[in-house]
């Protein structure tokens, strides 16, 4: 989505203001790793930036096939960036199925750089093409580059005496640094990299380093006549300030421990491996110099009883998984709200039901979250809406645990947990302590005068008391069968359970949320679009594109899921219509219209991709036909039309 003042040459602006990239080849051709270091080399040029990683549930599929196909897509540019980007300017195809699969997203003029020499017959055969398109007019259309890279990456390295399977292990490399090359973007930071990897093994660090400099040499002295130009993107903006680039999955890990800080606890993170989620555990363990204990329980069951365990000794207890996993915790999130015990569940969702789609997101487990349950089991559920908003948002999930003794779950998508975007460190003074509180002595009197224990006492914020297993005098009883409402000894009795299910909603009801604010747009007008989650950042370009387009739309995005915000009915009323987009059938729809009978209007995908900006210009462009320069719903410019917006942030 390239945007410029000055004018095209060969599909893309000499300066441009943004620019989409997509790497693809096989699983093992190294297109994460390759994109990852391109991020890191574009956050250090001073680029605004968002990234999406796209790759297959298999371990390793068989290479050179359709379903072997991994992607990292990056958007970067010298303005505010919303998203990874619509349509990608570039695509770097390592294969022909890494072309296949990505070409319908590549934008008309755009520009593929290929690797012949991995366009071989078996390959093309894997690929199912009858025809090699480097080689026919398939390709027409677009700006295409296409040499050995293979060949040259073996030349690069040959110096360093490796074989040939090995040596176009170093492809990636290779085309990293012709990448570098055609953005202007500097090497020295892969080439530390590099070294600090391969520390215990300088031949192989060499060797990549060797690839690395050829790919960027290639671009320098190849003098190409055609597509490749070098392209320098100016940096963007920014207030002063540390920043770094972070994986919502980072951001999580880092909010939780800055979270159990501010509550002056210990962690403990029970989890279980599993697609998108392990990241997070990864992370954690890295982190024990902050009180954080990380444990890989047996399965999904045990890591989260682990983590009540831990809540029950006087710790805050953490655990993680996804969907599938989720659904089998669900009995003992059940316990942590019988119990009454902090609790910190981070859901990082992927496309389902059963095992669905591992490796591809989606935001269908919202259902799960707020009803998913026996019995009345009501839990606060709130939801980051990009990579940097999981720090305040895993915060935001400790502080209600400590304060309200209750499980909350936090929910993140396979697109926030392994996307990156810069972030502007925090001052830690910032943020406000929420010091737990255990109870030492006892609370009551009895009938008698003496002093007594009631473990079911609650404050006024309808908690009851948090006390540490063997503090004296303060024994009591905790499990799964309802108590009594103050003794907290076992009762079955009607009356009783009726007011303990009352007090466990009254208090999951009364936590105090914030009031919802606008993030774009007026407070009432002829459409609000309603999102929740990481369908922030689509959401926000469109409704900034379709107001400088004249539009009356505004943009209304919600974290605290459960309870909702108390002013957000009042707020929908003020609108003629309420669209909500949202990557599932409709849920958050369904939770709008049941709590305050607004007539929301669903916009649904299941792809395991994010939305698009330009299919959310289309859908609200709808609400407007009819209006002079709208004929037809369309919206009158893009975003590849517009300068960077002032203020704000996504």
């Amino acid at each position: 989505m390239a945007t410029a003042a000055t004018a095209p040459e060969n599909g893309l602006p000499a300066t441009p203001e943004s620019v989409v990239v997509r790497f693809a080849g096989d699983s093992g051709d190294g297109m994460q790793l390759t994109g990852g270091q391109f991020t890191l080399s574009t956050a250090l040029a001073g680029n605004d930036l968002a990234t999406f990683p796209d790759f297959p549930a298999e371990i390793r599929a068989p290479q050179g096939t359709l379903f072997g196909v991994s992607a990292f897509q990056i958007n970067f540019g010298s303005r505010e960036i919303n998203t990874a980007g619509d349509a990608p300017d570039v695509l770097v195809a390592m294969n022909p199925a890494a072309l296949k699969v990505n070409l319908a997203a590549l934008k008309p003029g755009g520009l593929i750089i290929a690797d012949t020499g991995a366009f071989t017959k078996r390959n093309l055969d894997k690929a199912k093409y009858d025809a090699n398109p480097l080689e026919d007019d398939s390709l027409a259309q677009f700006d295409v580059l296409a040499f050995d890279i293979s060949e040259k990456t073996i030349e690069a390295v040959k110096p360093f005496g490796l074989g040939n399977k090995d040596a176009l292990r170093s492809k990636n490399m290779w085309t990293l640094g012709l990448a570098l090359w055609m953005f202007d973007r500097p090497r020295e930071p892969i080439h530390d990299w590099l070294k600090a990897k391969f520390k215990s093994k300088p031949d192989i660090a060499d060797a990549n380093i060797a690839a690395l400099d050829a790919g960027h040499a290639y671009g320098e002295t190849a003098e190409l006549a055609g597509p490749l130009k070098q392209l320098h993107v100016d940096p963007v903006p920014s207030a002063p300030g540390l920043y770094r680039t972070v994986t919502g999955a980072e951001a999580v890990s880092l909010g939780l421990v800055a979270g159990a800080q501010l509550a002056e606890l210990p962690m403990f993170f029970g989890g279980y491996p599993i697609t998108p989620a392990s990241a997070i555990l990864h992370h954690l363990a890295r982190l024990k110099e902050f009180g954080v204990t990380t444990f890989q329980a047996e399965d999904e069951i045990a890591a989260v009883c682990a983590a009540i365990g831990a809540s029950y000794a006087g710790q805050l207890g953490v655990t993680s998984s996804s969907g599938p996993g989720i659904a089998l915790k669900t009995e003992a999130i059940g316990l942590g709200i019988m119990t009454e015990l902090p609790l910190v569940i981070v859901n990082s969702q992927r496309g389902g039901p059963s095992t669905g789609l591992p490796t591809k997101t989606e935001q269908s487990d919202l259902y799960q979250a707020v009803y998913g349950r026996n019995g009345d089991a009501p839990m606060p559920v709130i939801a980051a809406s990009s990579p940097s908003d999981a720090f305040e948002v895993a915060i935001e999930a400790c502080r209600i645990a400590v304060e309200y003794m209750t499980p909350v779950m936090l929910l993140t998508d396979g697109y926030i947990a392994n996307a990156a975007e810069p972030w502007k460190v925090p001052d830690p003074s910032t943020f406000t302590p929420f010091p737990a509180k255990f109870l030492d002595k006892p609370n009551a009197v009895d009938d008698e005068g003496g002093e007594t224990f009631l473990p079911y006492k609650r404050d006024e914020k309808g908690a009851r008391p948090w006390v540490k297993p063997g503090t004296p005098g303060l024994m009591h009883r905790i499990g799964g069968i309802e108590k009594h409402e103050l003794t907290g000894n076992i009762d079955y009795s009607p009356d009783n359970h009726q007011r303990m299910t009352d007090l466990r909603k009254g208090k999951v009801e009364g936590i105090a949320v914030p009031d919802q604010e606008v993030c774009l747009g007026e407070t009432s007008g002829k459409l609000a679009v309603v999102g929740w989650g990481s369908t922030f950042g689509p959401i926000h370009r469109a409704v900034d594109n379709c107001r400088r387009a004249g539009l009356d739309v505004s943009h209304i995005h919600v974290r605290h899921i459960w309870p909702l915000p108390a002013n957000l009915g009042e707020l929908l009323r003020g609108f003629d219509h309420v669209l909500v987009p949202e990557m599932n059938t409709g849920q958050f729809k369904t939770v709008l219209r049941d709590q305050f009978l607004v007539d929301a209007e669903p916009l649904t995908k299941t792809s395991g991709q994010p939305f698009q900006i330009a299919e959310l210009e289309a859908a609200i462009g709808k609400y407007f036909d009819g209006i002079e320069g709208n004929e037809g719903g369309q919206v009158a410019v893009n975003d590849d039309q517009l300068p960077s917006p002032q203020g704000g942030a996504e």
